[in-house]
């Protein structure tokens, strides 16, 4: 779709070149999302892709998925040893129900940065306890834990004229065993249940609940729990103030999911 209240496009290739920010904005990932609609609001897009970032780089701490990186890029990412945790890059990409073009146009920052509490890359980033890098306007930088980006539907941390940079996965959480369930209203629908456990050799294991929620939702055990444990320490945590009825799902029904979700999860992990 055509913008057309659109009046200038700007294509910083340094950080120096950033315009100061004004009102009617916009931070140019993919653009998958802002051109799928009308944006009367808008009046400068700032390309994002214009930076020219890597988009995944293994450190030894971890690994660094810039903001632009396309999730094509991400699904065929191929791990270094030990990082099994890397197994959730497809199956999280595909959870963006969407065709190859879409895959290979829409970005990790503009998934994240939508605030959607189906956001398949806020369950990973939550999951695998990543930090976001965040530009700040005036030339200074802060970092964020993913379990605090979304603030709920539609709504992030981020402030006005801030820039998503890039998500780091520390290493100790790759190295963690992973499993992942998605369940959907429809063959083809946005997420209603999207959850991601995580467990160590030493029995601590984590699940990370998105979509059925409102915003994030991650328990963490120091030893593996049972059935009964399990269902009761989410239950407790899955109340209607936390649930997100929509189109998509009712909020009971995504309630069901979740908990059989889970348990799905905690078998696969305990196995």
């Amino acid at each position: 779709m055509d913008l057309h209240f659109v009046e200038t496009l700007v294509r910083p290739d340094r950080r120096a070149a950033l315009p100061e920010p004004l009102p009617g904005d916009a931070f140019v990932g993919g653009g998958s999302w802002l051109f799928s609609e009308p944006q009367t609001r808008l009046r400068r897009l700032i390309d994002l892709a214009s930076f020219g970032w890597t988009p995944i780089e293994p450190r030894p701490e971890g690994l660094e998925i810039a903001a632009t990186c396309r999730l094509a890029e991400l699904a065929a990412f191929e791990p270094v040893a030990g990082w099994p945790a890397a197994s959730l890059f497809r199956p999280s990409c595909d959870a963006l129900w969407g065709s190859f073009k879409i895959h290979n146009v829409a970005t990790v920052g503009g998934n994240l940065c939508l605030g959607l509490p189906a956001a398949p890359m806020a369950a990973l980033a939550t999951a695998l306890q990543g930090v976001f890098l965040v530009w700040q306007p005036d030339g200074g930088d802060r970092l964020l834990a993913a379990i605090d980006f979304l603030t709920g539907p539609g709504e992030t941390a981020l402030r006005p004229g801030e820039i998503l940079r890039s998500v780091t996965l520390p290493a100790t959480a790759l190295r963690r065993r992973a499993a992942i369930r998605q369940a959907s209203l429809t063959s083809h629908g946005r997420s209603a249940a999207l959850l991601i456990g995580t467990s160590d050799p030493g029995g601590a294991m984590s699940l990370t609940v998105t979509a059925a929620v409102r915003r994030p939702l991650r328990l963490d055990f120091r030893s593996p729990p049972d059935a009964a444990g399990l269902q009761a320490a989410l239950s407790q945590r899955l109340n209607p103030a936390v649930l997100f009825d929509d189109l998509h799902g009712s909020a009971d029904w995504k309630r069901h999911m979740t908990l059989r979700l889970a348990e799905d999860i905690r078998r696969e992990l305990a196995a």
